[in-house]
């Protein structure tokens, strides 16, 4: 299987979630497992009614690997909702059933392999041998499946423990606890009960409480500068500026700067792979004169930051002189902050980095995770349409690319980051369904991006679509993509 491919891969990654399910079911049969988000090369996978430990999680790789070399055929069959309903329920998964009342076909697609059924959303392989090079770890208290993944592809290594990261998915965790929002059905039941706007107003209210104790964190360390970095459509730039209004409420006057304005000349960025500019790699920013400016700063010294257009593709003849007090903390946001060439002579003690990321622990169903790829992917195809006049087609033909640029770019330095950052909002899916739906009938069958389509209207059958914005923030990270936000014009 040709992992290059984007459609390729998440068929692996749902046969190896199912290999693990018919392994478990044999194993320890009244045990619950919950698929969770993706950690570097693995998915963060937790199993209620079984304490984990290396001895079983031996027996239950062996298992998987069994079963994979039986090579059975793996099908899928169409059964009427009802019957779909009254299988589940009495097998005990109440997660499908509450995710199945939302339906609204009255059919269901279920999976079979042998003796297992499950209700699985995505396409798999036709046989359990088609997939090879899982594997499974501990990781207290659950567990990560290990697989071939984009990294492997591009030679990025394999698993790592990025205890950042899941820090941040583990708080993100507990709060969707405490809001009793942890599946599709949960935000459905929120919806249509009423209590969607106080959702809103408390999903808000925590990130506005994260934003604020990262800005005191700044100020009581004293650090000049604070580095943010993060992949496409995680909400940058609405956090920057955010971020930047509690600085000024912890007594510091902040500076943005944008990476960004200290591109090259496009005639002096290297040409990638496929024959094009690369616009994601490191080379293609000056980080002689950014780092030599950042110096002069530090040092009390007045310069004038570059300014770069990308109508032209050429820096403007001139940029904006910019110089630093003593309360003034510079802002410098662009996908290679966290690399550490940037800012490579300013003392640790001076420089604070914050990774930002759209991280969802909201899943489908137990078995059915969503990937915050997806979330972030809506996100750009809203802001995409609504403010560049992109069609559809047109990001999706870039998606690819960004991606693979992201992992190459952005990811290996997560860990290099003070804190990272959860741009996630529970509420924002019912939201952006109401502006992604009407966009998805311009993309005809023959396109070869139909099957994202298709996949992209799947999941978003399963959420109650939200058309009343008015208790979304106009500072809120959402409306960076929606619109309305108070930072922009648009």
């Amino acid at each position: 299987m040709d992992l290059r491919f984007e459609k390729n891969r998440r068929k692996y990654e749902s046969t190896a979630r199912l290999l693990l399910l018919m392994a478990m079911d044999e194993i320890a049969p009244d045990a619950a497992i919950r698929f969770g988000h993706s950690l570097g090369v693995g998915i963060y996978v937790t199993v209620d009614g079984l304490v984990l430990s290396a001895t079983k999680l031996r027996r239950i790789e062996e298992k998987m690997r069994e079963i994979s070399a039986l090579n059975l055929p793996i099908r899928q069959e169409t059964w009427p909702l009802e019957r779909a309903l009254a299988f589940f329920e009495e097998k005990g998964q109440m997660d499908t059933v509450d995710l199945l009342r939302f339906r609204k076909a009255d059919t269901v697609t279920v999976t079979i392999c042998g003796n297992y059924i499950d209700f699985l959303t995505g396409q798999t392989a036709e046989n359990t041998g088609d997939i090879d090079g899982f594997s499974l770890r501990l990781f207290y208290p659950g567990m990560v499946l290990i697989l071939k993944s984009m990294s492997q592809v591009i030679s990025q290594g394999a698993f790592k423990d990025r205890p950042k990261l899941m820090r941040a998915y583990s708080e993100f965790e507990d709060w969707a606890r405490i809001q009793d929002c942890r599946n599709a059905s949960d935000l459905n039941d929120i919806i249509l009960s009423g209590a969607y706007p106080d959702f809103i107003r408390v999903s808000e209210a925590i990130q506005s409480r994260a934003i604020t104790y990262i800005a005191e964190e700044i100020a009581d360390l004293g650090c000049k500068v604070v580095f943010i970095a993060g992949p496409s459509s995680s909400g940058k730039t609405t956090f920057a500026n955010r971020l930047a209004i509690e600085l000024k409420v912890s007594g510091r006057h902040p500076i943005p700067i944008s990476l960004d304005n200290y591109y090259k000349n496009r005639t002096d960025i290297p040409i990638g792979a496929n024959g094009k500019p690369d616009l994601e790699c490191l080379e293609s920013i000056d980080t002689e004169l950014f780092n030599e400016q950042l110096l002069e700063l530090l040092q009390g010294e007045r310069v004038e930051i570059p300014l770069y257009s990308f109508y032209t593709k050429n820096r403007e003849p001139e940029g904006i002189m910019v110089s630093m007090g003593e309360k003034d903390v510079l802002i410098v946001e662009g996908i290679h902050g966290l690399n550490p060439k940037i800012g490579a002579d300013v003392p640790s003690e001076s420089k604070y980095r914050i990774y930002v990321s759209a991280l969802t622990p909201l899943n489908l169903d137990n078995h059915n995770r969503l990937r915050a790829t997806d979330i972030r992917l809506l996100r750009r195809l809203v802001r995409d349409a609504r403010t560049r006049n992109t069609r559809i087609n047109e990001t999706l033909d870039m998606w690819d690319d960004v991606k693979i640029g992201e992992i190459t770019y952005i990811s290996p330095f997560m860990e290099e980051a003070n804190v990272v950052f959860n741009t996630t909002l529970s509420y924002e899916i019912p939201v952006l369904k109401h502006h992604v739906y009407p966009m998805l009938d311009e993309v005809p069958p023959e396109s070869p991006h139909y099957s994202s389509i298709q996949r992209i209207h799947q999941f978003l059958d399963y959420f109650v679509e939200n058309t009343d914005e008015t208790e979304i923030p106009p500072i809120s990270i959402l409306r960076e993509f929606i619109g309305g936000c108070t930072f922009y014009n648009k």
